[in-house]
């Protein structure tokens, strides 16, 4: 396509949006006679009438009318291309929004932001940690989704991370209370668990690294807890209750991979699996990406690795596992 065509193809549009010539004139800052010849050169490229004039109005022949919606279609994809070979190569900069449940935004993007503020000066932040974050928020650039099994929805998923479930207490309370070996010695010590009526009604362990029922020496088992002492809905509430040796609870490795470095907290049951969460940054649309977007998903997928694997874990040397374990409704 030459560049002649497609000037004349988009004066073509704008003809027809316009309604006139002259309008169209006006709004493109082409004297009358310019926008006449494009239209009529067009047509003779193209060996068919477009529209029919009169000096009252426009009309559309039926080639026209298919000429136009293909036209609309393949300037929008050139003004689409256009937009994002600029955005390459321009700085990035500008104003970032993104939705994310604040177990992730705590204990993991906030460590990481001096680097990314770094990299790119000129990028402001702002954080909706509250709310649903089951699926894209279209009000913001990008949301953090951390869920079990794959997504559903008209939007652009990355996932980032997997992160294992697992039991964990203080090393204070198991060196008080004993470490147990396996999951039916739970029921003697104080547990903490999340207000779900799915682990009320109970939980199913795993031991080895395969959820497959038919491996060589699998065992399963599934727990009912007891009272808990505690039953929180938040997170970090039980994180800060374990930390300070109330007791055992079930923690996503992304919210306790610091404790475990620092041996504030140690891992319960490790020869046990329970379920994994994957982390995904999902976007509502790939059109029109802006630069300070793509810069921040690109540095989400460097900074945890964009597998389906527990980063957090594997740091905190206390192993890893991309099974998941199902907690089981009775």
């Amino acid at each position: 396509m030459s560049v002649d065509q497609l000037r004349a193809m988009r004066v073509f549009v704008r003809v027809v949006d316009g309604g006139s010539f002259a309008a169209a004139s006006r709004t493109l800052g082409l004297a009358p006679a310019v926008v006449t010849r494009l239209i009529a050169e067009l047509e003779d490229h193209l060996g068919a009438r477009l529209m029919n004039r009169t000096t009252r109005r426009l009309s559309l022949t039926k080639v026209g009318e298919d000429y136009l919606a293909r036209a609309q279609r393949i300037l929008a994809e050139i003004d689409d291309a256009d937009a994002s070979a600029r955005e390459a190569t321009t700085e990035v900069r500008g104003h970032l929004r993104v939705a994310l449940p604040p177990a992730v935004a705590i204990h993991q993007l906030a460590k990481h932001l001096p680097e990314f503020h770094r990299r790119h000066p000129q990028v402001t932040l702002e954080w909706r940690t509250s709310g649903s974050m089951d699926t894209v928020d279209e009000d913001y650039d990008l949301t953090l989704i951390l869920g079990r099994g794959p997504l559903d929805g008209d939007f652009i998923a990355r996932r980032l991370a997997c992160t294992e479930v697992i039991l964990c207490a203080s090393p204070g309370y198991l060196e008080r209370r004993g470490r147990p070996t396996h999951p039916s010695e739970l029921h003697a010590h104080d547990l903490m668990v999340p207000s779900s009526p799915e682990i009320a009604r109970g939980v199913t362990f795993v031991s080895g690294g395969t959820t497959d029922g038919d491996a060589p020496g699998q065992e399963w088992a599934t727990m009912v807890p007891k009272r808990a002492l505690l039953t929180a809905d938040h997170v970090d509430a039980m994180y800060a209750a374990a930390l300070h040796g109330l007791g055992i609870a079930g923690l996503p490795s992304l919210v306790i991979e610091d404790a475990l470095l620092d041996r504030k907290l140690e891992r319960a049951l490790p020869g046990w699996r329970l379920f994994s969460l994957t982390l995904w940054a999902a976007i509502p649309s790939r059109k029109h990406l802006p630069a300070r977007t793509r810069a921040f998903l690109d540095f989400l997928v460097e900074v945890y690795g964009g597998a389906d694997r527990d980063p957090w874990l594997a740091a905190a040397g206390c192993g890893s596992a991309s099974e998941q374990l199902v907690a089981v409704e009775q």
